[in-house]
């Protein structure tokens, strides 16, 4: 998930306070920003929720 890890570096955030601003724990944000898990649905719609203008295909599911 390297445009996740970007996205959040470009907010000047870390793992732990951008899994505080989306409502997931850090252990959890850690394992999909490392690929180590699938988001979830769940995840998107509160990635989604926590930041609208951005686009989830965009920084989830494309190459």
């Amino acid at each position: 998930m390297d445009k996740l890890r970007k996205f959040r570096e470009s907010l000047h955030m870390s793992q732990k306070n951008m899994a505080k601003r989306i409502g997931v724990s850090p252990s959890y944000y850690y394992k999909v920003e490392s690929g180590y898990q699938n988001p979830s649905y769940e995840f998107l719609a509160k990635f989604k929720r926590s930041f609208p203008n951005e686009s989830v295909d965009q920084i989830f599911f494309s190459k």
